[in-house]
């Protein structure tokens, strides 16, 4: 079992992410105990699949996860958001949320670290997870999700945007 571990956002405005991955399952916590989602992803195949939140709170993510891309749909089909993430070498480079709406992901990685931004200089989050032994594919992708709660909980409470 290795643990994935960091935060998304500042230490004032941000979320922990805190999952165990097994090999085939990432299963953990985005925020704390009172505020923020459960996170269950289940890779196998090249398929991921899962949910954050509870069954009325929260959003399904589906999607397919190579050495090289991520493309996976959080959300449903009316009201979701795409990502699609590549991976060179040691850069995830992608997108969340679409063209014109959405934001860019830009992270790196060194040894163990997923490190980088979501989103702009004014209006994104900074990422720094602990990879252990986590795919990075399915790290950058939880990250996203992370991401995604901080969002929707800011925008519930007529916060700043992410």
């Amino acid at each position: 079992m290795s643990e994935l571990h960091g935060r998304l956002g500042s230490r004032w405005l941000g979320y922990d992410l805190r999952a165990s991955w097994d090999g085939g399952r990432l299963r953990g916590r985005i925020g704390g105990s009172l505020q923020g989602q459960d996170i269950e992803l289940t890779l196998s195949g090249g398929v991921v699949e899962g949910r954050v939140g509870g069954s009325l709170t929260g959003f399904d993510v589906a999607g397919d996860v190579t050495a090289g891309m991520v493309h996976a749909r959080l959300g449903g089909q009316l009201y979701g958001d795409d990502v699609l993430l590549m991976l060179d070498g040691n850069r995830v480079t992608g997108r969340f949320s679409g063209r014109l709406q959405g934001k860019d992901v830009s992270l790196s990685r060194e040894d163990e670290r997923l490190e980088g931004r979501i989103g702009g200089v004014v209006d994104g989050q900074n990422v720094s997870l602990s990879l252990g032994d986590t795919p990075p594919e399915l790290a950058a992708l939880a990250a996203v999700c992370a991401y995604r709660v901080l969002r929707d909980a800011q925008a519930a409470v007529g916060g700043a945007s992410a």
